[in-house]
């Protein structure tokens, strides 16, 4: 941001209101996986493997939820995280006379950082804190998040490039330069700016060991 203040993560849902955290998380975890068979090759030290079908990624991340300079239960907010495990009416692909209702989906957002689209597969929300009359005021909530559809289903947003969006997260490893994540990740070192732009990097050649990373995904331009 700009003006030097501080982005604040917020969950995206499909209908309704975004829910704010009021702190940002101190990890996010971002999982992807394929699978692969592996046919008989008799006579053969290794087969060759085939690919299968790709898995939906998932993502998982703990939020904390404070009310005490308010004294408003903390419920508030953790009964909208409570919100996005129930079915609701009126979703896009509902049918409530065929009982095919659903959650919504929901995307993350964290400053220059979002998400796939994603369900909440599973959360866990605990209270640490409360008032002497029982109100819980503060809590912890674990979300876990599975990819809802293939990323190229959201569409290009710019009509004459490709656009990016962030999709992982690496962590600098020492020796590592941004031109060899970028060969890793794109099978092409040039690309490096791809990365360098979507966090920020002025000198690529001051990348610290640790430093975590989005590494944007290339969304296909305009679809004949």
């Amino acid at each position: 941001m700009t003006d030097g203040s501080l982005a604040k993560a917020y969950i995206e849902a499909e209908q309704g209101d975004s829910i704010y955290c009021l702190f940002n998380p101190s990890e996010l975890s971002i999982s992807k996986s394929a699978q692969w068979t592996s046919p008989p090759s008799p006579g053969q030290n290794v087969p060759k493997l085939k690919f299968n079908q790709g898995q939906p990624g998932t993502m998982s991340l703990n939020l904390t939820f404070d009310t005490t300079d308010t004294g408003d239960p903390v419920t508030v907010s953790t009964n909208k995280l409570l919100a996005l495990l129930s079915v609701q009416q009126g979703l896009k692909d509902t049918d409530s006379q065929n009982n095919s209702c659903r959650p919504p989906f929901v995307i993350f957002h964290w400053g220059r950082f979002h998400s796939f689209k994603a369900i909440v597969e599973k959360l866990d929300v605990k209270f640490t804190y409360f008032a002497q009359d029982g109100t819980p005021l503060r809590a912890k909530a674990n979300l876990s998040m599975k990819q809802y559809e293939e990323e190229d289903a959201w569409g290009p947003q710019n009509p004459t490039s490709g656009t990016l969006r962030p999709h992982a997260v690496h962590t600098v490893a020492p020796g590592e330069t941004i031109d060899r994540i970028a060969a890793v990740r794109y099978g092409d070192p040039n690309r490096w700016r791809l990365i360098a732009d979507a966090n920020g990097v002025r000198d690529p050649i001051e990348l610290m060991p640790g430093t975590t990373l989005l590494i944007p995904s290339v969304v296909a331009g305009r679809r004949g």
